[in-house]
């Protein structure tokens, strides 16, 4: 293979095994030697070899997220450009699962790990130091914590999505969230919903608050309830899209106009929040750059490179047709 693309064989090794230290076009040879002869690397030799296995592994708490599996996408496409391979595992919110699971691929060798939030068991942060496991949490940015993570400030952009609800004239505003527990992203943007209400002087009673599984059914399920309050909120903000997308579909189903009768806001900004009618008020969070930021901090910091441990992705607020100022009777 080394001789069909006029090489050395220790050229041939650094672009598999290291594919930044040779260039383009001496990579693109080697490649198209490869695929000629139909050479696949003997990934237990290039173990015992480089100690390194170029795989890195992700716990995520569910794939029925579509923020999670387009996250996981973007996140698979960057390592595949650098010559990495990406393990992909699921907790379901449960903090022993997420551990057991660190176990396992930290067991088939995975030189890294990209966790969701910051919510883990103490017994997983031992075997992280334990074994000088590279790591990020993805999602959040907490720059006061000791730990490195990629994304978005929770707290901040609930806040902007709740404070774009107090600029209009609502004054019931209530708040269907996704569960807080073992969710850190989700409690974040409660405190978000909550600080925009109360610095508004906004008392939001307590039936006005609703946790929910991220499923549409069971956001259809909290709309039904908030709509049939005697005492009901002219508006409602919501921990993401999906959960939106619930509230637009059971109000409208009730006979409430949106956003005549409710206006709603989302989070999260997905393809068919812009494609609804009325097309959905929401913020938008960069998720393709949040992942793919993630595995750029794994790859610098496997290659012995600087990089940053707390880095914020922006969020922005998308106002659409589902939000208006609130009907005066």
């Amino acid at each position: 293979m080394a001789a069909r693309a006029g090489v050395s064989t220790a050229s041939v090794s650094r672009a598999i095994n290291n594919p930044e230290s040779v260039s383009a076009a001496l990579r693109a040879r080697i490649t198209e030697a490869i695929e000629a002869v139909g050479y696949i690397p003997h990934a237990p030799a290039q173990l015992l070899s480089s100690r390194r296995s170029r795989t890195l592994g992700a716990i995520v708490p569910t794939i029925d997220n579509t923020m999670f599996a387009r996250g996981i996408a973007a996140l698979q496409k960057y390592l595949s450009s650098v010559g990495y391979m990406l393990f992909l595992t699921t907790s379901g919110y449960d903090l022993d699962v997420e551990l057991q699971q660190a176990r396992n691929l930290i067991s088939r060798g995975v030189d890294g790990l990209v966790l969701r939030g910051d919510c883990h068991h103490d017994a997983l942060r031992k075997l992280l130091a334990d074994n000088a496991m590279p790591f990020v949490n993805v999602g959040i940015y907490q720059p006061d914590r000791p730990y490195p993570c990629v994304g978005t400030n929770n707290e901040a952009a609930a806040y902007r999505a709740a404070a774009h609800l107090v600029e209009l004239g609502h004054r019931r505003i209530g708040i269907v969230s996704a569960l807080q527990r073992n969710n850190d992203r989700a409690s974040a943007r409660v405190s978000g919903f909550r600080r925009a209400l109360t610095e508004a002087g906004i008392a939001m009673p307590p039936q006005w608050h609703v946790e929910v599984p991220y499923t549409l059914d069971d956001a259809r399920e909290a709309a039904r309830y908030l709509m049939s309050l005697s005492e009901r909120p002219t508006a409602v903000v919501c921990g993401n899209d999906v959960i939106a997308y619930g509230v637009l579909l059971e109000a409208e189903r009730s006979g409430f106009s949106i956003p005549r009768d409710l206006s709603v806001v989302g989070f999260d900004d997905l393809d068919w929040s812009r494609h609804l009618r009325p097309s959905l008020t929401t913020i938008h969070v960069p998720t393709d750059e949040t992942w793919q930021r993630a595995g750029e901090y794994l790859v610098r910091r496997l290659a012995g490179e600087q990089a940053i441990m707390h880095h914020e992705v922006d969020h922005s607020l998308v106002v659409r047709e589902s939000t208006a100022p609130p009907t005066r009777a």
